[in-house]
């Protein structure tokens, strides 16, 4: 290899961690001859892939920067006032640098173990708290996907509430006509496979009755009206039905909140508070409700509880885990947040604090108001008299002012062929108005206006104008100097754990390097900047990352086509489904509902398949973890003219590579079924495998996973579709792309299921840049060595603990799962008590209880070293003399560093030790610990108390006072 070859592949060791001499020491470890010797006896001969993968040649960092810099500059950057719940605005420098762009925020994991997690749980708290103060109600989650999904969401909650029944009672909903378009869309995609019926008109004259379960309308509106709600939500409410309000945050920091008007719900986007527009996303959405749906909520839910010491200690409340403890009696999928996108938002109302949110609000609407009226003045009606931020114009001709739109880099909202949109935000300055009202113009008569600084809102209704306090709590009116924000940045930093502290071997999840160059051109205007509804020809940038990320998955996965819209894992499971339900209605078979589900298989699967109207059967596992292929027959056979098909993960969610699996696939075909696979475990396969090859039809590829888009801390993340060609016809659809590229809306049968047409465009950048730098051949490499990490690991920890489910050649795939079951007995030792004392080594723990309860499942990924690899499996070797030292009489079975772990700091340096074994061993029980400890800030978390007293705002200031006391 040339030296400018060299340097074209050396993103490859910059992203696998294994040496050549250490490799050479793993694979002796292992007892294999070579790498390739082990993975011929991991991955099963009959689906290995023949061919390499068709990739462009490699990168390098430098090349790809060039590259992609070049990319981002076919996207042309116009000035926008599309709208339409996406709005361009200033993120604050210190959170951009500090948030955004740190990989102590961006690489820590959903915070599962709360002892390591309370900066973000913290930051998580505030965001719930500024959605429940400004929409007035009292209970909000920590972020969603979309404003679309939100309300989707919302509408599921109001229907599983008053439908107990299978046959549904109240199977009605109504939308009011000025909703957003792409909240329809995905409205109606959610509605069909329900049974949920949807009206559609005007609120004003809507008769709502008994048959509604509920309603939504938009606050301002979808043509920018601000309408009042009461009269509508008392009859809504007077059937028993329940109503969402469609909000807008910036909005409501000067209008009455929807929770004063009655609302149910409110749902939105929280994008405008200093989140990148992105071509769509990853923005954080919001859903508040009242006390009686605390319970129903959807997503995650930040709560307070205490820790062993008796300290406050945050952590999530249990219904985050909905759709795991109910499987298919779940109403929601929701698996994965918005978190980093969410903290962003939270620090934006925490930098501005009231007073600032309320000035920028009331520039916001001074400028829409001089835009309304200046264009008043030169003849042209304004459909609406109340209005926020945005007005529509009536014209005669449409194309007249877009001529001149154009002329001048504007992008306006075409409505249609006589109406005109145009939504002001926060980046819009007093001199941008000349060249918008010039648009207005007569091309003769120079542009002239007054803004009158203190003039009054005289657009915004006086009944509905805000009067109630919002972000009271000191968190929100103390860190208003950039000093002050940085040190609250960093201390919430300093909380957590996260890939730039160690490595996290979390099963499933895949926790890989998120290198730096992946991530740096998500902040450069041309990709940041971007209105998803631009005009396509402003777009070429995207279009050519989305044409060719499409194309590098369909060959990885040996599938035909490919969709971007998903915006997580669960949605990706859902659109797959849907894709299949979608196939056989086409063929004429609307009996096909039965969907096939190992017992084995992630919460989300059976979820998401009664979210698309089917019913779950779930086959057996044996007890090797296989799946139980006589009972997949015995029930491919008992449903064979109602089965819809089957939902696998490969390798198996036990972390093997089931020989079986293209006997499995045959089966399903064979009865006229489908084969959805989960594409959790994809790192286990690219390049060296495929779905398409395994013979399954349809794939959904968590980007955040195997394509190392970063965690964030519980979002965000991508769930793309892949499926064989005769599935193509039925991926999903998108109001906005009508017409565009042979897509189509929903009216015509393919819906949309999330708000932008390519869900999280900007993150796409990510993985397209991963793939680019590692090539085929690296990211063959990728997961060759995420196999040997793995079984280096397992056979390591073999001699001390046992490891369950290997192949017929004592083999595990890229994860492994170790058995802490018996150490109940042994020692009274629980799979949460190794959880809590890694904390004390520095480590996060592995995936907990999943598949199987008292378990730890480990993946190591590729991207760490031996080094790393060894200090992780010395800690759990440690562990394992711990416990002996119990279960031979010499440690206590009650007093010792298991069962009081995690250690703090405090409890470490406290004057009170009362432990019969030392402060050292509690602390610091290895020598590379004392060399970089990380301290988890608070004591082991009572998951208990927190779920007997809710409580999902900042507390008032005076508890914080008698905590401390």
């Amino acid at each position: 290899m040339s030296l400018f070859e060299q340097q074209s592949n050396e993103f490859r060791s910059r992203h696998i961690g294994p040496r050549e001499g250490d490799s050479r020491a793993m694979l002796r470890a292992i007892g294999s001859a070579s790498l390739d010797e082990l993975i011929d006896q991991t991955v099963p001969a009959a689906i290995r892939m023949q061919s390499p993968l068709d990739i462009p040649p490699t990168l390098s960092e430098h090349e790809y920067l060039r590259h992609i810099k070049e990319v981002s500059l076919k996207n042309k950057l116009f000035t926008n006032y599309i709208g339409q719940g996406y709005y361009d605005t200033i993120t604050p420098s210190v959170i951009l640098r500090n948030i955004f762009e740190n990989p102590g925020w961006y690489t820590q994991y959903t915070p599962y173990q709360a002892e390591i997690s309370q900066g973000r749980l913290e930051s998580l708290l505030n965001f719930q708290t500024m959605v429940s103060d400004l929409t007035g109600l009292p209970i909000s989650n920590a972020s969603l996907l979309d404003e679309a999904t939100a309300a989707a969401e919302a509408m599921s909650m109001f229907f599983h509430t008053l439908n107990k029944q299978e046959k549904p009672e109240r199977p009605r909903f109504f939308i009011d006509k000025e909703i957003f378009a792409q909240t329809k869309d995905v409205i109606r995609t959610r509605a069909l496979p329900l049974g949920i019926e949807l009206t559609e008109g005007d609120y004003k004259t809507f008769t709502p009755d008994a048959s509604f379960f509920g309603a939504i309308v938009q606050y301002p509106n979808d043509k920018g009206a601000v309408e009042d709600y009461r009269a509508f939500t008392e009859a809504v409410h007077a059937t028993g039905a329940y109503v969402v309000m469609a909000t807008d945050l910036l909005a409501l920091t000067l209008l009455t909140p929807p929770g004063e008007l009655g609302a149910d719900v409110a749902v939105g986007s929280a994008q405008r508070f200093g989140v990148p527009l992105g071509y769509g996303g990853p923005h954080a959405a919001f859903f508040a409700t009242k006390d009686d749906f605390k319970r129903s909520i959807p997503g995650r839910l930040i709560g307070v509880s205490v820790d062993a010491q008796g300290n406050r200690a945050l952590r999530m409340a249990l219904q985050t885990r909905e759709q795991h403890i109910k499987r298919e009696k779940a109403t929601s999928n929701i698996c994965t947040a918005q978190a980093l996108l969410a903290n962003m938002a939270a620090m934006y109302a925490v930098y501005h604090g009231p007073d600032g949110l309320r000035n920028i609000a009331r520039r916001v609407a001074l400028l829409a108001q001089t835009v309304g009226e200046a264009i008043a003045e030169r003849g042209f009606e304004l459909v609406s008299n109340t209005f926020f931020d945005t007005i529509v114009v009536r014209v005669k001709d449409v194309n007249i002012i877009r001529e001149k739109a154009d002329r001048q880099q504007i992008n306006l909202r075409y409505i249609d062929h006589q109406h005109i949109g145009i939504s002001l935000d926060e980046t819009t300055l007093p001199e941008d108005l000349y060249d918008l009202i010039n648009c207005f113009e007569n091309d003769t008569d120079p542009v002239t206006f007054d803004i009158a600084q203190d003039a009054e809102l005289v657009h915004l209704p006086a009944s509905l104008q805000r009067s109630s306090d919002f972000l009271t709590h000191p968190v929100f009116n103390s860190h208003h100097s950039e000093s002050q924000m940085m040190r609250y940045i960093k201390s919430l930093e300093n909380k957590d754990l996260s890939l730039n502290t160690s490595m996290i071997s979390l099963g499933s999840c895949t926790m890989k390097l998120n290198a730096a160059t992946e991530m740096m051109p998500l902040s450069w205007s041309h990709w940041a900047r971007m209105h998803p509804f631009a005009p396509l020809d402003q777009a070429g940038g995207y279009q050519y990352i989305v044409d060719e990320l499409s194309r590098y998955l369909c060959n990885i996965t040996a599938f035909d086509a490919c969709s971007l819209q998903p915006n997580s894992g669960a949605q990706g499971e859902y659109a797959g489904l849907l894709t299949i339900k979608a196939y056989h209605e086409a063929n004429g078979d609307h009996h096909r509902n039965v969907m096939l589900i190992p017992i084995s298989a992630h919460g989300t699967n059976p979820a998401s398949a009664v979210m698309c109207g089917m019913k779950v059967v779930v086959v057996k596992a044996l007890e090797n973890g296989y799946i139980d292929i006589e009972d997949l027959k015995a029930k491919a056979a008992q449903y064979s003219n109602q089965l819809s098909g089957i939902m696998i993960t490969y390798p198996s969610t036990y972390g093997v590579y089931e020989e079986t699996v293209k006997e499995i696939t045959d089966v399903i075909h064979q009865h006229g079924g489908q084969v959805y696979m989960d594409g959790a475990n994809m790192n286990a396969q690219v390049g060296l495998t495929a779905p398409g090859l395994i013979g399954a039809d349809v794939c959904h590829l968590n980007l955040h996973k195997t394509f190392a888009i970063p965690h964030g801390g519980g979002g965000p993340g991508m769930g793309p579709i892949c499926v064989k060609s005769h599935l193509a016809p039925h991926l999903p659809g998108h109001v906005s792309l009508a017409g565009e590229k042979g897509v189509v809306s929903m009216s015509e049968g393919r819906g949309a299921v999330s708000a932008a047409p390519y869900g999280s465009a900007s993150i796409l950048l990510i993985s397209y840049g991963y793939i680019r730098m590692l090539g085929a051949q690296g990211l063959t490499d990728a997961t060759r060595y995420a196999i040997l990490n793995a079984n280096y690991m397992r056979a390591r920890l073999a001699s001390k603990y046992d490891i369950l489910y290997t192949n017929h050649q004592g083999q595990c795939a890229h994860e492994f799962i170790v058995d802490l079951r018996p150490f109940k007995k042994t020692a009274e030792v629980e799979a949460e008590d190794v959880a809590k004392r890694l904390m004390d080594y520095g480590f996060h723990a592995p995936t907990m209880s999943f598949p199987v309860p008292g378990t730890i499942m480990i993946e190591p990924t590729e991207s760490e070293d031996k080094a790393e690899l060894d200090r992780f499996c010395n800690a759990l070797l440690s562990i394992r003399e711990e416990i002996e030292a119990i279960e031979e009489g010499k440690a206590d079975k009650k007093d010792n560093p298991l069962k009081n772990a995690p250690h703090t700091q405090a409890v470490i340096c406290s004057s009170n030790w009362e432990h019969v074994y030392s402060r050292e061993q509690a602390a610091f029980p290895l020598h590379y610990v004392s060399e970089n400890k990380f301290w988890p800030s608070v004591a082991r978390v009572n998951n208990t108390v927190g779920d007997r007293n809710l409580i999902c705002t900042c507390e008032p200031v005076e508890s914080y006072m008698e905590t401390e006391a």
